[in-house]
């Protein structure tokens, strides 16, 4: 599987230079007796609570197959959603879409199907993330234009999105276009499963599911946050710093949000946290998105593996991630 591995790899590689780059800024010694004087129970907390935030996620991607009419074996269906946290490391997410693909080889499911789901995942996550930090804005009076401005194009892009008309008259113009003709079709079947989900229904019920998961990551970074000494945080402002440090990860479509999601971390910890010194707040930044991003993508690893020996059809799928086949 060349092309998943290629680009599991480079994330990795971005990682080490991010990690590199963050050592020097803070202080490599200092950091480093920083993070060897951190409570193990403060990091052992935050992965429950991201355990917790997949568990959350599992079962909403389940409701969401059911909604579809798509009822895959549970085993295939763990291993193909935790398998998705591997390509967690593509920009913006995309790589996720090979859920789609592994649903097809175990399941026997069309991806017009089941693509829209990861779609309409990624929708939910992030109206969560800005209901969250719209929240926090609003409570604590910083980052509140940005904010709302994201919430307000968020709602703008829903609307759109709902109004089939205008979705099939794009699609239909697209198909003239002549190299889409082909593809035509199947992106109005996808697009009118895509609007089912985003239905006001589906869209409360799937928002609150991601407000609850999302709030447990949130509260594990509190945790690690006042494991510092000296460093004092809420909870509120844990979940407004975590949640607009994401958005701008998510936003920047860069693999995994890497560098973006960091950087936007470390200047708010810096400036909203009182207490908390540069050593700290790096090494607060390093173990957040160890326990999140990181954790996530070696259980999806596993996954994938797990998946293989279970399924080897599906590695027909995943080879062909990274190249001209790939199916994301």
């Amino acid at each position: 599987m060349p092309g998943f591995w290629r680009k599991v790899l480079a994330a990795m590689a971005i990682a080490v230079l991010v990690f590199a780059s963050f050592s020097i800024y803070g202080d490599a010694r200092k950091l480093l007796s920083t993070l060897h004087s951190f409570p193990l129970a403060a990091m052992m907390a935050a992965l429950a609570l991201a355990a917790g935030n997949y568990l959350i996620r599992f079962v909403r991607w389940e409701l969401y197959l059911k909604k579809v009419g798509v009822s895959p074996p549970k085993q295939a269906s763990a291993l193909v959603f935790v398998s998705g946290f591997a390509m967690s490391v593509t920009p913006g997410k995309v790589g996720e879409l090979l859920k789609a693909a592994l649903l097809k080889e175990t399941a026997g499911v069309t991806m017009a199907r089941t693509a829209p789901i990861v779609v309409a995942e990624r929708l939910t996550d992030l109206v969560s993330l800005l209901l969250l930090a719209l929240a926090g804005a609003l409570a604590y009076g910083v980052g509140r234009d940005l904010v709302v401005a994201g919430s307000v194009c968020m709602v703008l892009g829903l609307v759109t999105l709902s109004y089939r008309p205008l979705a099939h008259r794009l699609i239909d113009w697209a198909a003239g276009l002549g190299p889409f003709a082909k593809l035509a079709p199947k992106a109005r079947e996808m697009y009118d499963n895509l609007a089912e989900l985003v239905r006001p229904a589906p869209l409360a019920w799937a928002t609150a599911m991601g407000l609850m998961a999302w709030l447990l990551e949130c509260v594990g970074f509190a945790l690690i946050i006042q494991a510092f000494p000296g460093a004092s945080v809420t909870i509120g402002l844990a979940t407004l710093i975590y949640a607009i440090a994401t958005l701008a990860g998510a936003l920047s479509f860069l693999p995994a949000g890497l560098i973006m999601t960091e950087a936007s971390m470390l200047v708010l910890l810096m400036r909203w946290v009182p207490g908390i010194d540069k050593p700290a707040a790096v090494a607060a930044t390093l173990l957040i998105r160890l326990c999140t991003l990181w954790f996530a993508v070696v259980l999806g690893l596993f996954a994938v593996m797990a998946l293989r020996r279970a399924f080897p059809s599906t590695a027909r799928a995943m080879s062909g991630v990274g190249s001209e086949r790939d199916p994301v």
